[in-house]
This record gives C-alpha cells, sequence and structure tokens, in this order.
C-alpha cells in the first residue's frame, strides 16, 4: 500500500473524499475497485418516528484488498454488513460489485458469519461442495475445487467428519472453505473469529492471511477488535454512531508479519481506538 498523507497512519480529508466518499463522489466508472460502498443511508421507522442508521456512508476496497470495519456499537456496522451482502435494502445509495450493482445475495460475494452455518448432517466435504452442486461444473472439477479448499484450510484429513466433531476453529475454517470455493469476486465476514478463544482466534487470523494472500481475494472484514484490524487490514474503515457514518480511514502501514509488541503496531491501535471514542 502506498504511504499516507496528512499524519504517519492517517489519510488527508481531502484524500479520503475522494477515495472513500466523505463529502466526495465515488467514481462513477469504479475502476480498480472490488467493491464500491456509495453514499448509503439507511432509516428505520420506530414507533411512528424515524430513526437513521446509516448516512452517507462510502469507502472503497480495491481488487485483492483487505479492508476492517471497526466502530463503537450502534454505529450501523451491522446493518452496513447486511446491504453490502445484499441481505437489505438500503433507503439511499448503492453498493456495487466489480461495477454492478448488488440488489440481492450473490455467489460474486462469500459471506462467513460469527456462527458457522455449517450443515450438521452433511461432511466436512459435502458442507464445503454444498455452494458448488448448482454449479456449472462437472462432477469431476467439483470435486478438484473441494480438495484445492480442503487442503486450502488444512482440512483434508477431516473431509469425513461431520461438523459435531470440529473445533469451533475448525468449523469456522469449513465455513471459509465453503465460501471460498464458489471463486467469489468479495469474501465478506462478519465478526468470524469472535465465537473462539484467544489462542484459536490469534491462529485463525494468520491462517485468514496466508489465505488471502495465496487466492489475491477482496476482503471486507467486520470486527469489534482494533488489535485484529490492525493484524489483518491494509486500510480500516473507521466508524462514528448516530447517525452511522465514516469517521475517517487509517492505513496500516506496517509491514506484514506484524508483531503486536511493535512499537508501530501499538500506534495504530492507539489511534483507531482514539477514532472509535472520540465525539463530533
Amino acid at each position: 500500500m502506498a504511504g499516507v498523507n496528512g499524519s504517519p497512519m492517517t489519510e488527508s480529508t481531502e484524500d479520503r473524499g475522494a477515495r472513500d466518499g466523505g463529502d466526495g463522489d465515488v467514481h462513477p466508472d469504479d475502476a480498480g475497485s472490488g467493491v464500491v460502498i456509495d453514499r448509503i443511508g439507511k432509516t428505520y421507522d420506530s414507533d411512528g418516528s424515524q430513526v437513521r442508521a446509516l448516512d452517507g456512508v462510502s469507502f472503497t476496497v480495491d481488487q485483492g484488498e483487505f479492508v476492517c470495519l471497526v466502530g463503537p456499537s450502534g454505529c450501523g456496522k451491522t446493518t452496513l454488513f447486511r446491504i453490502i451482502a445484499g441481505l437489505t435494502e438500503p433507503t439511499d445509495g448503492e453498493v456495487r460489485l466489480g461495477g454492478t450493482p448488488v440488489t440481492a445475495p450473490t455467489t460474486d460475494m462469500g459471506v462467513v458469519f460469527q456462527e458457522y452455518h455449517l450443515f450438521p448432517w452433511l461432511t466436512v466435504e459435502e458442507n464445503v461442495g454444498f455452494g458448488l452442486e448448482r454449479s456449472d461444473r462437472s462432477a469431476a472439477d467439483r470435486e478438484q475445487r473441494i480438495d484445492e479448499m480442503l487442503d486450502l484450510v488444512g482440512l483434508s484429513e477431516f473431509r469425513g467428519s461431520y461438523p459435531k466433531s470440529l473445533s469451533g476453529g475448525m468449523k469456522q475454517r469449513v465455513a471459509i472453505a465453503r465460501s471460498l470455493a464458489v471463486d467469489p469476486e468479495l469474501l465478506l465476514m462478519d465478526e468470524p473469529f469472535g465465537a473462539v478463544d484467544a489462542q484459536t482466534r490469534e491462529m485463525l487470523q494468520r491462517e485468514l492471511l496466508e489465505v488471502w494472500q495465496s487466492t489475491g481475494k477482496t476482503v471486507c472484514f467486520v470486527t469489534h477488535d482494533v488489535a485484529e484490524a490492525v493484524t489483518l487490514a491494509d486500510r480500516i474503515v473507521v466508524m462514528a454512531a448516530e447517525p452511522g457514518r465514516v469517521a475517517e480511514v487509517v492505513d496500516v502501514d506496517v509491514d506484514r508479519p506484524r508483531k503486536r509488541g511493535d512499537p508501530a503496531f501499538g500506534e495504530h491501535v492507539a489511534r483507531v481506538r482514539e477514532l472509535i471514542g472520540a465525539r463530533p
């Protein structure tokens, strides 16, 4: 990633407006962008009044980039995640994936939730291959793709196991493999490691980075854990609440692999936490 302007870690307001919304416009041809979140707003009706959950949220995730989304409780991260995934319709604005508006769930997007959502009656192999059943691939091609995904997440020897016999970390690796099996343009992840212990979480973070680097996928990752975001992301989109909006975009200009004891790592964590705690 290129160095940042304005400060050692944060893009300037002017640059951010051009690249990630703010008061600027997202370029209409979306050149080089995996996904564009373009002036997203969401208003809910509540007890006869209207509540603005999201207002003018704009940012991009470039092709092959790893972007994390963080923010305080109530900033609308879950609502925004559902809009990006095509599960919830925005009140205004739009999401574009590869230049095409997202209006419903699509196989061009692999979605991984905190809950594993595995089918307990299917084996690991069958869970990973579930999304391929309706594809145009031949049986041999589907089997080869399943083999590749199991090898990618290190679960080849567990292909015949059922979810009940797997640890939490292994279940989430199955979920990631299933999402990647259909070869999506974007991997969209919502707190995927939130249900596992700290040691397993760090292991899964390392494995996810290896998967990302080997596949070159575009990743948008929602988390409440600032250190996790600094560990994983090229850039961090920091949201503010009431209404949910982009407060700042932080460029994580720390070489990988990143060490939590590195002073630069700690500076980025402190900066993001400061932004989350800041009030307008």
